[in-house]
């Protein structure tokens, strides 16, 4: 390469959108075992906004969108509000990559030069067989540039007729959806709840349950039933339906949920008996009331996801060269527009994703 510096948002700390910066930086400089990745596009997920507020601070009690609503408050601004206690301030954010290798390093398969390529954003950095983990655009710079490295164990050649925007919605929201769906162990002909079906996790969620041949209940808003019931969902109910009078305690296999909040404890008394509930979010706020009883009395496993097992990311790429899942991609944007597209992502009367199109040199 022989570009000294490229155009890059960067995130100089916690707090509002001044804190999203577009600016000239260096190119990225590969090292051994990594590859350089011309960014084609960047999705936007809830992960980046909630990295730049601190919300995975202990210290913050409210919703995503509550605390978006901030003007850097200071107490946002804590030590442990990274998703692994610290944010590596000033930080190029962007945990979602379809981008096209122009560069590896002198220890790595030249043949990956020139292939369109999606990253595997979370790294299990000392192994399979430890749940350690960092992440693409929260421990370390990512997608929200022209240019990104990665160690070339993440990187995966797809070949598909997708666009480049369209594959930019896969990796965090499919990738998060997929392992949930693995470590619950949802089986055919089992019944799936998902909750926040029309965001990029949910309608991501939609799919991958169907694709298991499970039966699919979605909630989401009334406005966005039509496209959620075109990914496959065969129930849909509204964010403040009643669930309990509709489908009875006991009548769900698997809950599928990242919203949290005051919805919980129904989630607990939907589920069978041995059932499991699996969530990696929690956007409606993440303090919960637990009634135990309703854990332990029905033998309910409560699983927690973060780190991606092995065979999520190449099942989602096997996936979309099958044609087994649908990309749901809502708009794009130009990178330096990011505060535009993070505004409109939290109005949340999208269906999908949106993603970022850096400039094309």
């Amino acid at each position: 390469m022989t570009h000294s510096a490229m155009k890059a948002i960067v995130t100089t700390g916690n707090g509002s959108y001044d804190k999203l910066i577009y600016q000239d930086v260096p190119m990225p400089v590969v090292e051994q075992g990594e590859v350089l990745i011309k960014v084609l596009a960047a999705g936007v997920n809830n992960t980046e906004i909630n990295t730049r507020l601190g919300w995975y601070s202990s210290s913050v009690t409210e919703s995503t969108n509550t605390t978006s609503d901030l003007n850097a408050e200071p107490e946002l601004q804590d030590a442990d509000g990274g998703w692994n206690k610290h944010t590596p301030f000033p930080l190029i954010q962007g945990t979602d990559c379809c981008g096209l290798v122009v560069s590896v390093a002198n220890d790595v398969d030249s043949n990956l030069v020139g292939k369109r390529v999606l990253i595997r954003p979370c790294i299990r950095e000392n192994g399979f067989d430890t749940l350690d983990n960092v992440w693409m655009g929260s421990d370390f710079n990512g997608a929200f540039a022209q240019y990104v490295k990665i160690q070339a164990s993440e990187v995966f050649p797809i070949t598909s007729d997708w666009s480049d925007a369209e594959l930019g919605t896969i990796p965090c929201a499919y990738g998060t959806s997929e392992n949930m769906l693995h470590r619950a162990e949802l089986k055919a002909g089992e019944t799936a709840l998902i909750t926040g079906a029309s965001g990029g996790v949910g309608s991501a969620t939609v799919q991958l349950a169907k694709r298991r041949n499970a039966k699919v209940i979605a909630i989401a808003g009334e406005n966005k039933h039509s496209k959620v019931s075109q990914l496959g969902a065969d129930v849909l109910f509204g964010r403040a339906d009643d669930l309990l009078a509709e489908l009875g305690e006991q009548s769900v296999d698997v809950i599928v949920d990242n919203v949290a909040g005051a919805g919980f404890p129904t989630m607990l008394k939907l589920l069978k008996r041995g059932g499991r509930f699996v969530s990696s979010g929690a956007i409606a706020g993440p303090i919960v009331e637990l009634d135990m009883r309703d854990m332990y009395l029905k033998d309910i496993t409560l699983i927690g996801t973060t780190a991606w097992a092995e065979p999520v990311f190449k099942n989602l790429v096997n996936y979309i060269e099958q044609q087994e899942i649908q990309p749901v991609l809502a708009k794009s944007f130009p990178l330096s527009a990011i505060v535009e597209a993070q505004e409109e992502f939290l109005k949340k009367v999208h269906v999908g994703k949106f993603v970022l199109i850096p400039p094309q040199d």
